[in-house]
């Protein structure tokens, strides 16, 4: 695959990603145009309505305007203010992320890895440019410049982390800015680059598993609240398409939900209207909208609510004490495994889980309407701090005291088995790895020999001039037998003369062809003692014909 080939697949592929992303709304909201609506609006309309779907999925702000007449009739005063719409509806977001991992592993494959990665972000960016330049209208107007930076934020990140991965998993040559990144990071000290790598793999393992508990909380509110959903799908009164688009839209916020779960979960908890608040340490709730998803929501104080502040707690010091052992095994192989350096893996592992779970908060707050609507979701703020604590605390915790320790069964010969495992799993792992590339450098150069000896074969390289005289970087090749060093073949008796050809085809009419047929060896006997004369010279003249 070329240059140009590999510049149009990546295009394509980044254009994949945009149709897919677009096409959902575009699809649902074009049915609506069709048979709720008769096809009596104009189609640019649902177009506009679509892509400012999909831009807000992607944290685009998008501010709406009532037209003065609509404003007027409402009667509401201030009916006529802008309407901002800030924040995101992540389940475009989650969408772009898997595709983007999917088109990064493919342009990762082709032999123009990095002008694939550059052509495929360089075409979502305009893709976003075009679609939001297409959905500005003066009653709804997404903010031009986000859409052109965030969609493609959310495109690129993971699309040049899974072609870095894929890279790595090949064996193949950096380019010259992951060759930069990689000399710059392996210039820091072992030290920083040891806890840093420490703390990231607990605090975002911790940030995972209670993503992951948050989930599982969701999908049992949203099926032991049921009969509640289906209450306010009916009372919706939107038909089956009207219904489809209710629900991609709350397929839409899911995302949300779970993040909101994780807040709840963290401490904090999440708003639903200024004013209100679902915390496990109390419920207050106003007036919501009539979104069915809303119903599972809880609306009153739980009586065990403060049990699931032991979520993130736990997740952190389980995930710590799952990688204990390896901690140790890198701070000690970099000499710097004290307690000291452990409390600081601990405390950085916290400070990476609150980024993690704060960003994610922010994205999933904002404003999501006027009135009371303007203030919806977690703080980030106080989120990411409360993570933070929760996570770094039990993290040092677990790094500094083992399990042994704390029961008392701790002695001198154990306390640092684990550590030693590691390190001879490590060191084995390291060895077989030397070992490994030892022994393909060793075919390569016998495979680079065997090729100079194939080119070089001629006067110096089969001439007689000795193996003393051979090169030494070059091995001989065999020699072919030479009719000097044949063994000689045994002589034959004398045998009766045989006519010509010429004086054969003379008498043919009288003696006819001569044939000459060799006897079977006799079952018995000693061989030629048995035979006589005429058996060895049968079977010589048998040899000779054969």
């Amino acid at each position: 695959m070329n240059r140009p080939v590999t510049a149009v697949f990546a295009a394509l592929e980044a254009l994949l990603v945009v149709g897919i992303g677009v096409g959902l709304p575009v699809v649902v909201l074009s049915s609506l145009w069709a048979f709720q609506y008769g096809l009596q609006i104009d189609w640019i309309v649902f177009w506009r309505a679509a892509v400012d779907v999909w831009l807000v999925g992607h944290g685009v702000d998008l501010t709406l305007q009532l037209s003065p007449a609509t404003a007027a009739a409402s009667g509401v005063a201030g009916a006529d203010a802008p309407i901002s719409v800030t924040i995101a509806a992540l389940g475009f977001s989650v969408l772009t992320v898997l595709l983007a991992v999917r088109a990064g592993r493919a342009i990762a494959e082709t032999p123009h890895r990095v002008m694939g990665v550059l052509v495929s972000i360089g075409a979502f960016a305009l893709l976003s440019a075009g679609l939001a330049a297409s959905a500005r209208h003066e009653l709804a107007t997404p903010s031009f410049v986000q859409g052109i930076v965030l969609p493609t934020l959310v495109y690129a990140v993971p699309l040049v982390a899974m072609a870095e991965v894929t890279r790595r998993r090949r064996d193949a040559e950096p380019d010259p800015v992951t060759g930069w990144v990689a000399r710059t990071v392996g210039r820091l000290p072992d030290a920083v680059r040891v806890v840093t790598a420490a703390a990231l793999r607990i605090g975002v393992g911790s940030a995972a598993v209670l993503l992951a508990v948050s989930g599982l909380v969701v999908g049992l509110l949203l099926v032991t609240s049921y009969a509640e959903l289906i209450t306010l799908y009916e009372g919706a009164h939107g038909g089956f398409l009207g219904g489809l688009a209710l629900t991609l839209g709350q397929l839409a916020l899911l995302p949300d939900l779970v993040v909101w779960a994780a807040s709840w979960l963290v401490g904090p908890g999440f708003a639903l209207g200024t004013g209100s608040g679902v915390s496990p340490l109390g419920t207050t709730v106003g007036p919501l909208p009539a979104v069915p998803f809303l119903g599972a929501l809880p609306t009153a104080d739980l009586p065990f609510g403060f049990v699931g502040l032991l979520v993130p707690v736990v997740a952190s010091f389980v995930v710590a004490t799952l990688l204990r052992g390896q901690v140790h095994a890198a701070l000690r192989r970099a000499g710097v495994d004290d307690l000291l350096r452990r409390v600081v893996v601990g405390v950085a592992a916290g400070v990476a889980a609150g980024l993690a779970v704060g960003l994610l908060a922010w994205a999933a707050s904002g404003s999501a309407g006027p009135g009371r609507l303007v203030d919806v979701g977690p703080d980030p703020l106080l989120v990411g701090a409360f993570a933070a604590l929760e996570v770094g605390l039990p993290a040092a915790l677990a790094l500094t005291v083992s399990i042994r320790r704390f029961l008392g069964h701790d002695d001198e010969g154990h306390h640092d088995d684990d550590g030693r495992e590691d390190d001879q799993r490590e060191d084995a792992r390291r060895e077989g790895a030397r070992r490994e590339d030892a022994r393909r450098e060793d075919d390569l150069r016998a495979a680079d020999r065997d090729r100079d000896e194939v080119h070089a074969v001629g006067p110096e390289a089969t001439g007689d001039h000795g193996d003393a005289e051979a090169t030494p970087s070059r091995r001989r090749l065999p020699r072919l037998p030479t009719r000097a060093s044949l063994p000689s073949l045994p002589s034959l008796p004398s045998l009766p003369s045989i006519p010509s050809r010429r004086r054969r085809e003379h008498d043919d009419d009288a003696t006819g062809p001569i044939d000459v047929v060799a006897t079977p060896p006799e079952p018995t006997g000693t061989g030629r003692g048995a035979r006589g004369d005429d058996g060895d010279a049968t079977e010589q003249i048998d040899g000779l014909t054969r």
